[in-house]
């Protein structure tokens, strides 16, 4: 479940939302959890929580800063609540620059606490565009000084949360702060996401479609014939994260506005997520980590050109386990690139050998991976990172 709650403009002037999964509010969340919520929240908050220049704030974790979710959504009104590093991981601070910076010239806007504002975050804070002051852990003469310290070294709004009684909303507005959140002002509701399960051919269909580049009309006609296909595309195209101005209420509208490569990318991951018979939930995991694992190799190589290819091979690798058939048949459903198809099914050229190296991680088999990586050129940290970072990712997708 997911929980939102306002965030007020001088007590008065709602100016934007902050949302997050409940299970902040235990200690039993996982960086997993937090790609979860960050993609419903994109993928399914409708446009009415975004009026006029509002804004949409989220809270991520590190991992969830880097996938296709956030491709898939208009960076304008958002903003990415992104957290400290525990303290044995501050000699990190630097190395996440070039990744936050990227984020924020794709358009996003950044946010952090009050921990920005100590030195070892200084790389950050010249990214910031919003600081959030937690009046709960500060007394009042230390958020005293932290607000004249940021007035004084950084352009950044403040935003004052966790404000629960009037003394602390007239010490901030006293102060200058003119974003408030809190208790006092509003307590948060719950964000209700649904997600239905089109059928596996009509997502082969429109992936073809898509693919080779057909008329609008024809694809409008694939999203005619699957209710399920189409309420998903639908609720994405009017949720909060595209952050159109008006509602889009037909198909061929729709499409224009995504756009192809989006479109084929959305109906890719959808296909992870639905089953065939007996398929287990497992398959459409492991396919997701599989493309995204390959697509984070390729970008870290000199195969970088190739990384949405590399995201396919890795994903449709499994599709013979997603449909239940031999997997050449199964790739013969789908209107690849002969070249790709041979490094899929021959484990040749860079993406086959790409390929051999994810399945090797999978099985955790040390002499198969040393071989494997003999033959890419990427170092054992390069391989270890993007796993971890695949494997947070994948959740948004195949998670219940």
């Amino acid at each position: 479940m997911i929980a939102r709650q306002a965030i007020v403009n001088g007590g008065q002037a709602v100016v934007g939302y902050e949302l997050f999964d409940r299970s902040h509010a235990r200690n039993d969340h996982t960086a997993a959890s937090d790609v979860l919520a960050v993609f419903s929240v994109l993928s399914h908050v409708g446009t009415e929580e975004l009026i006029g220049k509002s804004l949409l704030f989220v809270n991520c974790t590190h991992e969830s800063l880097s996938g296709g979710h956030l491709e898939l959504v208009n960076p304008d009104r958002i903003v990415l609540e992104i957290p400290p590093l525990d303290n044995d991981a501050l000699a990190e601070v630097p190395a996440r620059v070039p990744l936050l910076a990227a984020l924020r010239e794709r358009g996003f806007h950044l946010a952090f606490n009050q921990t920005v504002l100590e030195s070892a975050y200084a790389p950050w804070l010249v990214l910031a565009d919003f600081i959030k002051l937690d009046l709960s852990v500060l007394p009042p003469d230390q958020a005293t000084v932290l607000i004249n310290h940021a007035r004084g070294h950084t352009d950044a709004e403040l935003v004052a949360e966790k404000i629960e009684t009037a003394q602390q909303y007239d010490l901030v507005s006293s102060l200058g702060v003119e974003m408030f959140q809190g208790y006092w002002f509003a307590r948060p509701s719950l964000v209700q996401t649904r997600l239905l399960s089109p059928t596996q051919a009509s997502l082969i269909e429109l992936l073809n479609l898509v693919r080779g580049q057909a008329t609008t009309a024809a694809i409008e006609e694939v999203l005619k014939k699957d209710a399920a296909l189409a309420f998903n595309l639908m609720r994405l195209i009017n949720s909060a994260g595209l952050g159109l101005p008006r509602e889009i209420t037909s198909f061929r509208d729709a499409v224009m506005l995504l756009g192809l490569k989006r479109l084929f990318r959305w109906a890719a991951m959808l296909l992870t997520a639905t089953r065939n018979g007996d398929a287990p939930p497992a398959v459409g995991h492991t396919a997701v980590v599989r493309g995204r694992f390959m697509e984070l190799l390729a970008l870290a190589s000199p195969s970088r050109e190739q990384a949405d290819e590399a995201f396919l091979a890795g994903m449709f690798s499994m599709l013979d386990q997603m449909l239940g058939i031999p997997l050449p048949q199964a790739l013969d459903l789908l209107d690849l690139a002969p070249e790709l198809v041979e490094q899929i099914l021959e484990r040749n050229g860079a993406l086959g050998h790409l390929l051999t190296l994810v399945q090797t991680c999978e099985t955790n088999d040390d002499h198969a991976f040393d071989d494997a990586l003999a033959r890419v050129p990427l170092s054992s940290k390069d391989i270890n990172m993007a796993h971890l970072q695949a494997l947070a990712w994948a959740d948004q997708i195949t998670a219940p």
